[in-house]
């Protein structure tokens, strides 16, 4: 199970949203590059970075910070967050990240994702945000009143390389993820699953080691508030 200790950037500042809720937002004293330094130092070897700006701006406003992070450890980092065009996949890309996730774009536009794939093979990640079953793009602000197991077998043969599954309902609310909805997606999915939202314990993380075809989990907001431990964390990764 591979463990991925989740970075949101805002303005240049760790925080942690509610259910992707911007108004709803709690900001922490470390620097983004100083929180990947402390995970890198903890023996992690993943890291979930989303540019909450970006996801804001369609623009990659933390470029920069990325690269600072990327060239300073040695992680493997998968970044999301308002990534729309092929230009700022090559970009990430470039900076040496080992996947870039896509989300909304992806959901719009089923060529965009499709196209990505081909073109930087097993570097793109899916983003699926769910909410009762259907999927919410535009940092959650939208139902797309697309069911995520049609949407997901419409896209299976493009060649994505990761999934990464959120529960929107549960995410930042640490109630654990939403394991029935996660196994069903993680079922079909022709690539592994990372289940993101919700993780509270490390029970979860126990949990979620059982169920067939999910390669990792992406913990957050239970480690910022001490919940989660990095030492105990880090004896789940592997």
């Amino acid at each position: 199970m591979k463990i991925f200790p989740a970075i949101d950037i805002k303005d240049k500042k760790c925080v942690r949203l509610v259910k992707g809720d911007f108004d709803n937002k709690t900001e922490y004293d470390m620097s983004p590059v100083e929180q990947a330094g402390k995970y890198k130092d903890h023996g992690f070897k993943n890291l979930h970075i989303v540019d909450l700006d970006g996801a804001l701006t369609g623009e990659t406003v933390n470029l920069d910070i990325i690269q600072d992070i990327v060239g300073k450890f040695d992680l493997n980092v998968e970044i999301g967050g308002g990534i729309r065009n092929l230009d700022s996949v090559k970009k990430y890309i470039d900076t040496g990240v080992e996947k870039v996730i896509l989300g909304s774009a992806a959901i719009k536009d089923k060529n965009f994702l499709k196209e990505a794939c081909e073109k930087f093979p097993n570097k793109i990640a899916l983003g699926l945000d769910a909410k009762d079953g259907y999927l919410s793009v535009s940092g959650w602000k939208e139902n797309s009143n697309q069911l995520t197991l049609d949407y997901l077998k419409e896209v299976n043969n493009y060649g994505v390389s990761r999934l990464i599954y959120t529960d929107i309902n549960r995410d930042g609310m640490k109630q654990s993820p939403n394991f029935d909805e996660t196994s069903k997606v993680a079922d079909i999915s022709n690539c592994h699953v990372i289940i993101s939202g919700g993780v509270s314990s490390i029970e979860d993380i126990k949990k979620a080691k059982n169920l067939k075809n999910v390669e990792g989990i992406v913990v957050g907001k239970a480690i910022y508030d001490g919940d989660i431990k990095l030492e105990e964390l880090v004896k789940e990764d592997a």
